[in-house]
């Protein structure tokens, strides 16, 4: 599933391909696409017609953007988004034949490039939301703040994480706590701060938390840079381009191969119906009594 790196790069294109612009049509080509819309394939249609995306934000793994009525007047109203395991955001020219997986298609009142929703296995999905006060739809407010954050607070991350009965690698896909961090980037976090997922949160040190959060925010931004991590063609950017961090991973996917910095063969261990990667020396398991 798509992580912070690589939903930031999505929105980053939104905010260049399509804020600003005045959608002309929606046209639904699957239901599951608009299933969070409770109103119906209908309402979400006529609540996005002449419409105008202002900006495009992202909250930990979910999308919107916030949009203005016809007049320029600001709506309370935005569009979110979850692209699930493989949704795809698309601005592509109108010429461009459809997808196979095309779910949704916004076209422009400017005549340029559509936006369009591809999702191969229908679990992302698009809905309209009323915004709170703060500007960020409902369904998002449980969502902490990511660390990439400006307003991030270490300080506080830090007594809440220690403050948890639970593995470290738990806390770290624990949304509530921190938001945008999934498998991937937890494993290489752990990695780089010398910890095993199973450690207790209620026995790090400060010094462990602090070397936590580094590896997170320093593995975050590189995968960022690096445009995010792609293992096959399902994750692209809205030009359809892959991201090129898999190359740069230290342990995970990397079972059996060498340890980047003691050369121990890399560990895989099952973790919550999923696979969890660390160096048996670098990292290694907590005693259990």
């Amino acid at each position: 599933m798509p992580e912070l790196p690589e939903v930031e790069v999505v929105r980053r294109g939104l905010d260049q391909w399509v804020a600003g612009r005045t959608v002309a049509a929606v046209e639904v080509r699957h239901p599951r696409a608009v299933r969070r819309h409770l109103e119906g394939t209908e309402h979400f249609v006529q609540a996005l017609t002449g419409r105008t995306f202002t900006a495009a934000h992202r909250r930990g793994k979910y999308l919107w953007l916030p949009m203005a009525e016809a007049d320029g007047t600001p709506s309370d109203r935005a569009l979110v988004g979850h692209l699930g395991m493989s949704g795809q955001l698309l601005v592509e020219k109108p010429s461009q034949p459809d997808e196979t997986h095309l779910r949704a298609r916004f076209t422009f009142t400017d005549g340029g490039r559509e936006l369009r929703f591809v999702d191969q296995r229908t679990f992302g999905g698009l809905a309209v939301e009323e915004s709170t006060g703060d500007g960020i739809p409902p369904r998002l407010a449980h969502i902490a703040i990511d660390p990439l954050d400006p307003s991030f607070d270490a300080d506080a991350f830090s007594a809440a994480l220690r403050r948890r009965h639970t593995e470290v690698k738990r806390a770290l896909l624990d949304q509530t706590l921190i938001g945008g961090v999934g498998n991937i980037y937890a494993d290489e976090a752990l990695w780089r701060a010398q910890l095993h997922g199973a450690r207790p949160t209620a026995k790090l040190t400060r010094a462990q938390v602090s070397a936590l959060l580094e590896g997170v925010r320093d593995v975050l931004g590189e995968a960022l840079a690096q445009g995010g991590t792609s293992f096959d063609s399902l994750y692209v950017d809205v030009n359809g381009q892959s991201g090129y961090f898999s190359r740069f991973l230290a342990v995970y996917g990397q079972a059996d191969r060498p340890c980047p910095r003691c050369g121990t063969p890399i560990r895989r261990e099952s973790f919550m119906n999923r696979s969890s990667y660390s160096c048996p020396r670098c990292q290694p398991r907590p005693r259990t009594r």
